[in-house]
């Protein structure tokens, strides 16, 4: 079994960027298909390098589920990476959304194990953060990113800096 850090990646905000006008955001080829996300043609494919890049091992942590190994990896150059699957609802998503905790946060936790893990989203708040540095007896950076710029170089820079400090420590 892998014991590196996790890197839980989201799609839209961090991979996908959206808020602006839609003629702001650059289009990368290919083109989207006609059955397929108009978004992804806001998906960078340079992304893929840099995450590739990253000393972890990839997650993706998003509503796309398995279509992301369908239908991003591959314009990322990517392998087919884990998905986390998401549970059922429960009562304590109820809870959870009056406390302001994000309803990824206790999938995530209970994913990692104690691993280390870097969490990359555009919806993370205090009260995530809070509330895993209280439940993970690992290390983990809650990043949040910006949805409508998208992953940029400094993001890349602040996760990639922690995953090395995190595998030495």
């Amino acid at each position: 079994m892998a014991s590196g850090p996790l890197i839980y990646l989201d799609v839209d905000g961090p991979l996908i960027p959206f808020g602006l006008e839609p003629s702001r955001y650059p289009l990368f080829a290919p083109s989207p298909l006609e059955d397929e996300n108009p978004l992804l043609g806001r998906l960078d494919p340079s992304h893929g390098a840099r995450l590739k890049a990253l000393p972890g091992e990839l997650v993706w942590a998003t509503t796309w589920l398995h279509d992301a190994n369908d239908s991003l990896a591959p314009r990322l150059g990517l392998p087919r990476l884990p998905v986390l699957d998401w549970p059922e609802p429960s009562d304590t998503d109820e809870v959870d959304a009056r406390i302001g905790l994000h309803w990824k946060t206790r999938p995530l936790l209970e994913h990692a194990r104690g691993r280390p893990f870097a969490w990359v989203d555009d919806e993370i708040s205090e009260i995530d953060r809070d509330w895993m540095s209280d439940h993970h007896a690992g290390q983990a950076l809650l990043h949040r990113v910006d949805p409508q710029h998208g992953l940029t170089g400094a993001d890349y820079r602040v996760v990639g800096e922690w995953l090395r400090e995190s595998r030495h420590s």
